[in-house]
């Protein structure tokens, strides 16, 4: 596997902490990723202002809200609403509400997308609006991402595109305030973002959008489906004809105020740990309904043997008394195309499992922020694991692991994999845990927490 090309020094290793307990965890995340970088481009094109309660801030957001800003969009930071006897109110403990301000568009910038695919597939429709020139690029490793589609795209909606013909970034166009729009055929194959980059601005375009999918597979479609219930309801008419296929009307983009859900992707690591430790973990505020991946979760642990309960507004999931307590846990195979963004804490899981696992689905994880499949194998075998790659995913053997470097690749979910092996594992050493800021900056902080309630009074015993 290629090495990531770092750009900043490299931080001294974190030592994942071993729980020498079973857990009784209590987790509050912050807001969703997905859902937060949707609502804020729809933010920017609305038809007045709105405002983003409880957003996501991580180095991804803040990307996105930079980018945003370069093109002329306004954002701010709201103080705490003042409570009802009008003293000030109760601050959002992971950053403030954000007020967006919808203003013509400009060129004449850079956009600077991170290792964020959401800002790298997001943001150039968007920007394709403005008026002027626009250049789109990333971190090293970024430009090794797929951006094909998109970069395509725009050229056949009429976009003057200039790049290096090799469907990544660096690429530079100049905007000339609208976008013809009407019929496209992509191949998404490689992300949904691509669609979902595609549909958020659609309703701008001067003729919507009729948008087909044509490749062999759609990876993540909940992720599209997110999009689809996000433009809705913000007024926008959104038909579905076949799958694959959708057709977004222009018109009006209602200003609105939404509430971000808690990051049901991040709360992964949190809710295997359970199954890992032993104990239970309490994710907080888990939605009864949501088009965020994560929600599975709630059906895949039990296939490896945990109890998963809704108590009032939380989701409860409890591991018994663990891989640390011996009790078994069986291999599994599973598919994950609908979420291979789940895929690192799984395989991290399956690892420790007692007999054989394969994860398929999960090809397209290679472009991702590292190549997953090779990321995960390399440190998994690195720490003792049987893991190999297959054409669409991973297959684990059972074997016994013990302490080694754990590579993070720039990767937060790679990071926080490291971090599940490490609860029963001594010695694993993640050389990047920063790297979780990407989309959850407070990962080392809550995960010692959650290892620091092992063996505490009234956990399972």
């Amino acid at each position: 596997m290629a090495a990531t090309t770092h750009s900043h020094q490299a931080p001294a290793p974190w030592t994942a902490p071993r729980a020498r307990g079973p857990l009784r965890g209590d987790v509050a995340l912050p807001g969703s990723k997905s859902l937060t970088n949707r609502e804020l481009v729809l933010a920017a094109l609305a038809d007045g202002p709105s405002t983003i309660r409880l957003p996501l801030h991580s180095r991804d957001s803040a990307l996105m809200i930079a980018g945003l800003r370069q093109l002329g969009v306004g954002i701010e930071e709201l103080p705490p609403a003042p409570g009802t006897d009008g003293a000030p109110g109760v601050p959002n403990p992971y950053g403030p509400d954000l007020r967006i301000t919808p203003a013509p568009m400009r060129g004449d910038v850079r956009v600077d997308c991170g290792l964020a695919g959401t800002v790298m597939r997001f943001l150039p429709p968007l920007a394709a609006l403005a008026t002027g020139p626009v250049t789109i690029d990333g971190d090293p490793y970024a430009r090794k991402r797929p951006m094909g589609a998109i970069i395509q795209a725009l050229v056949d909606l009429g976009v003057d595109v200039t790049d290096d013909g090799d469907g990544a970034m660096p690429f530079s166009f100049t905007g000339t305030g609208a976008v013809r729009g009407g019929s496209l055929t992509i191949d998404a194959s490689a992300s949904s973002q691509f669609v979902s980059g595609l549909l958020l601005s659609a309703p701008r375009f001067t003729e919507g959008l009729h948008l087909v999918h044509a490749g062999e597979r759609l990876p993540s479609l909940p992720h599209i489906d997110m999009t689809v219930e996000v433009l809705r309801a913000r007024g926008v008419r959104v038909d579905q004809p076949a799958v694959g296929e959708w057709v977004v009307h222009p018109g009006p983009i209602a200003a609105r105020d939404v509430t971000i859900e808690p990051d049901l992707s991040n709360a992964a690591p949190f809710a295997v740990a359970a199954l890992v430790a032993g104990g239970s973990v309490r994710i907080r505020t888990w939605p009864t309904e949501t088009t965020q991946v994560g929600a599975d979760l709630e059906t895949l642990l039990p296939l490896w043997g945990a109890t998963v309960t809704r108590d009032g507004d939380d989701l409860v999931f409890d591991g018994g008394l663990g891989v640390a307590g011996g009790a078994p846990l069986p291999g599994v195979d599973l598919d994950l195309t609908r979420g291979g963004e789940l895929a690192p804490a799984l395989v991290a899981l399956a690892a420790l499992a007692d007999g054989p696992s394969e994860v398929t689905g999960i090809g397209h994880l290679r472009g991702h922020e590292t190549d997953r499949l090779a990321a995960l194998a390399a440190d998994l075998n690195r720490t003792g694991g049987a893991v190999r790659e297959l054409d669409d995913g991973l297959r684990i053997e059972p074997a016994p692991l013990h302490g080694a470097a754990w590579a993070a690749y720039d990767d937060h979910r790679m990071a926080t994999a490291g971090a599940v092996v490490g609860l029963v594992v001594d010695g694993v050493a993640v050389d990047d845990i920063g790297s979780t800021a990407k989309t959850l900056p407070q990962f080392p902080q809550l995960w010692a927490e959650l290892v620091a309630t092992a063996g505490s009074p009234g956990a399972a015993p």
